[in-house]
């Protein structure tokens, strides 16, 4: 578990995340063509509808993405 310090609209805070999620949620945010503190302040947009922490939100996105994909795969 590593502390990674984003800026999320403004707001300096941090984020307790496993080095490899970390790494998968950069990818994602390159391939969507914007800055990973974007991405981030997105999912911490959509977490207000679920319960949990900025982290959790943000590891559940990464399954869902990961989701998504291997489906389109299958397809």
């Amino acid at each position: 578990m590593q502390k990674y310090s984003v800026s999320i609209r403004g707001h300096a805070t941090s984020i307790s995340l496993e080095p490899e999620f970390w790494a998968v949620l950069c990818v994602l945010a390159t391939a969507q063509n914007r800055p990973v503190a974007q991405l981030i302040a997105e999912i911490d947009t959509d977490r207000s509808k679920t319960f949990g922490g900025l982290s959790s939100a943000i590891r559940l996105y990464i399954l869902a993405e990961m989701q998504k994909q291997l489906s389109q795969k299958s397809n």
